[in-house]
């Protein structure tokens, strides 16, 4: 059984501070994405270095960051489908990961801190022993 999103694909303008970040800068956004999506085991800096690369070569991020919406989309149970993720971040990529953004926020993720802390917060201890060691001790 799947549940709505919290919030509408175009409801990007209810929450102005995401929206001008992920307009000026979609990299960060979709790098904060990814830290949470993969639990901590890729960086924001890593993904939104992927997402940069992935536009300069291709010229198409979407190539990379529905992967990550179908992602959430199964953690949370969310609706939607595989092809729905790729049309969405296609056609309006800056409405999706303004989407997706607001959803880890309103799921109580806080968004301006660095995955590792996210997670300190969220997980339990014997989750948190699954991280690597070079992670846990930085």
């Amino acid at each position: 059984m799947s549940e709505p999103w919290n919030s509408g694909l175009l409801d990007c303008f209810s929450d102005p501070k995401s929206c001008c970040l992920t307009y000026l800068c979609p990299c960060v956004t979709f790098g904060r994405i990814v830290e949470i999506a993969d639990k901590g085991s890729t960086s924001c800096c890593l993904g939104g270095a992927a997402y940069v690369l992935v536009a300069l070569m291709f010229g198409c991020p979407c190539l990379l960051s529905f992967r990550y919406r179908s992602r959430l989309r199964q953690q949370y149970s969310l609706e939607g489908n595989s092809c729905g993720d790729c049309l969405v971040h296609c056609f309006c990529e800056t409405c999706a990961l303004c989407q997706e953004y607001r959803e880890l926020q309103s799921r109580g993720f806080n968004m301006s801190i660095d995955g590792k802390e996210i997670w300190m917060q969220r997980t339990t201890k014997w989750q948190w022993a699954q991280f690597p060691p070079w992670w846990r001790e930085a």
